[in-house]
């Protein structure tokens, strides 16, 4: 049998019928969206719970955002002044350096509200670290400083780890406390006798020139000259009795040591004299830079690293190294 075609108002209106029930079905879901008080229908008193859910959500997300700047805040100031606190010193991450200082709180510590209660704060120039402490924190780190704790720059004594000393007397401290250990040392070995002494290099350069391009002619001939004329001289080496001493002299025991303890040339003589093989009379010669705790390449990093500090830094520490770097101590001793 023929299947009988709809006619053209019978489609639309069915059309018409599916669209109705269409939004009829989302009328209902929106309203249950919407409802905020579960009435079934949605009025003003919905718009209101509406408005107090997005206004509630807003203020967690400002409250969020302004918690997160304030962390990021927080997190940067700790970074530029890294404040030190009393729990850090036992930490395992944190270190004290080689170079530290001692001085009033500045201001900005002072005023900052995430260094509150530190005890010190480290700084870096260049690569070169240094920990500053408040001197009325200086005890929190149960450290010694030579000749005092005042307010200061001072540098680790390589011979003991707790100890500081001012930067100013590092090199004539370093220099008598080796001379009070090889006396030491004579004593323990025996010895009748012992005399020290220092010796050091004296080299003075004096350097000129004169340089020119067409205009710097030599009066004689009128030729261009350019040249460069370095002179060095050598005066010689200055010497200093440091210590001598005569001793009834005894058996000989094993000496211990803290500043010359990896230096060749002690260790040999008191392996000979342990070994009883040591000769009555001998002469060893100390380089001091084996057993300097700063070598010239440490004072040139420390002197530029004050000076930009604005701390001091005039040259004078260098000098001291490279004084130390050419000295010797001669070491006699009789058995």
């Amino acid at each position: 049998m023929e299947k009988k075609k709809s006619s053209f108002g019978e489609t639309v209106s069915g059309v018409g019928k599916n669209a109705v029930a269409f939004f009829g079905k989302a009328k209902d879901t929106i309203v249950k969206a919407v409802d905020q008080n579960d009435d079934g229908s949605f009025d003003i008193k919905d718009v209101t719970a509406i408005a107090d859910t997005i206004g509630s959500a807003a203020k967690t997300t400002a409250t969020a955002l302004k918690e997160s700047a304030d962390a990021r805040s927080r997190e940067m100031e700790l970074k530029s002044l890294h404040p030190i606190f009393l729990e850090d010193l036992e930490s395992t991450d944190f270190s004290l350096s080689k170079l530290i200082r001692i001085a009033e709180i500045d201001k900005k510590h002072a005023e900052s509200e995430v260094c509150k209660g530190s005890i010190g704060y480290v700084s870096e120039y260049k690569g070169l670290r240094m920990v500053n402490i408040f001197l009325d924190k200086v005890d929190a780190f149960h450290l010694s400083f030579y000749p005092n704790k005042d307010c200061g720059v001072y540098y680790v004594d390589p011979g003991d780890r707790d100890l500081y000393i001012a930067l100013d007397e590092y090199f004539r401290y370093l220099r008598i406390a080796r001379v009070s250990e090889l006396q030491r040392i004579a004593q323990d070995l025996g010895a009748k006798h012992f005399r020290v002494s220092f010796r050091e290099t004296k080299t003075s350069s004096s350097q000129s020139s004169a340089k020119g391009k067409g205009s710097a002619k030599s009066a004689k001939d009128g030729i261009s000259t350019e040249g460069e004329h370095e002179r060095l001289e050598r005066d010689g080496s200055k010497t200093d009795i440091a210590a001598q001493m005569w001793f009834v002299g005894q058996p000989p025991q094993e000496p211990v040591l803290k500043y010359l303890r990896n230096d060749p040339q002690v260790q040999t003589l008191i392996d000979s004299r342990m070994s009883l093989n040591a000769s009555n009379h001998s002469i060893y010669t100390i380089q001091l830079s084996n057993s300097s705790g700063m070598k010239e390449s440490d004072a040139v990093k420390i002197d530029a690293a004050l000076k930009g500090m604005k701390l001091s830094g005039n040259g004078a520490l260098v000098r001291e190294a490279q004084s130390e770097s050419r000295s010797v101590l001669d070491y006699e001793i009789d058995f």
